[in-house]
């Protein structure tokens, strides 16, 4: 383990959420829970800055107690001094089903990780966050199936450019925890489906078939109605067909409903805008979120470092 070195130096971390899942359900035989995740530009920033003379942590917003705990246990783990100030700034509305606590706890690994370069990797960050809560595998760059309870990768998949989720958000939160504990209500034959629709999606998101991956994600939502019905689905389904969606996009453990689309394809601004018009009508905020991939993330944490210059304690 490494030794403390006087080092003021601060730690930045960043690490993207997801829009619910493309893929969520259980698996046969190991009756093991698994998601495949779909990584959006929002994220969470969370600047680490050592300070030995303190005795403690202190968190910023002080409600963020799970990422207290995480890195508490990291700098127990490496021997560090106990003493800094985490702030965090999350972009992620919490309790919604889009890995917000996930990225939080993510992007507080890394900004730990830089400010006394540890060189950790996504396997030691899965070690930590497993006691805190399941996790969405957004501590891996790209679309990955995840045993979310395990806090464990199962196949890490690809990259998924180009692709839009227009949402509204039904209201309410779920607290991940106790939605976990829930007892799944499928039956051996929904388990193998899920099994199918797993490696049928693995397919589809390699060789960027969307309107495969539509079809899959629509399938899930539907399958999860079991388990957390979203009221909105069927009007969400119809308003897709009439604009000429890709397929709808759910939280499977939280509150939000959308279409998917992607700018590869024809009329795209226009299918967007006439998404967003038609799902007004039903009441309730419309949002627009943005598929995360390797050729967007260093514009998008560039804005985030810009904000962390602006804002510093």
């Amino acid at each position: 383990m490494k030794k403390f070195l006087n080092n003021n130096k601060k730690g930045i971390g960043y690490s993207f959420g997801t829009f619910g899942e493309l893929l969520q359900g259980v698996l046969p035989d190991n009756n093991i829970d698994f998601l495949v995740s779909f990584p959006i530009t929002k994220y969470s920033c969370v600047t680490f800055y050592p300070d030995a003379f303190l005795s403690s942590l202190q968190i910023i917003p002080a409600f963020k107690t799970k990422s207290l705990v995480l890195a508490e246990k990291i700098l127990a783990y490496y021997n560090l001094p106990s003493g800094g100030i985490i702030n965090v700034d999350s972009h992620l509305p919490i309790g919604k089903g889009l890995a917000s606590s996930s990225a939080d706890l993510v992007a507080c690994a890394r900004a730990i990780d830089q400010a006394y370069d540890l060189d950790m990797t996504e396997k030691d960050i899965q070690r930590f966050m497993m006691d805190i809560e399941p996790s969405d595998g957004v501590m891996h760059d790209g679309v990955v199936s995840f045993y979310h309870k395990k806090v464990q990768l199962k196949d890490f998949i690809g990259q998924i450019p180009k692709m839009t989720v227009v949402s509204i958000d039904e209201g309410g939160m779920i607290e991940t925890l106790k939605f976990n504990r829930i007892h799944k209500p499928f039956t051996e034959q929904d388990k193998y489906e899920y099994d199918h629709l797993l490696k049928q999606l693995t397919i589809a998101i390699r060789e960027m078939n969307y309107e495969k991956v539509g079809q899959i994600s629509t399938r899930s939502a539907e399958m999860n109605q079991k388990l957390l019905p979203k009221r909105t689905l069927k009007y969400v389904q119809e308003i897709c067909n009439i604009v000429g969606g890709l397929g709808v996009i759910v939280a499977h453990s939280g509150t939000c409903i959308g279409i998917l689309f992607s700018s590869f394809y024809e009329n795209y601004d226009f299918k967007l805008q006439q998404s967003i018009t038609l799902m007004s009508k039903l009441g309730m905020e419309v949002s627009v979120y943005h598929s995360w991939d390797n050729e967007n993330a260093n514009t998008s944490y560039a804005k985030a470092e810009r904000g962390v210059k602006q804002n510093e304690i």
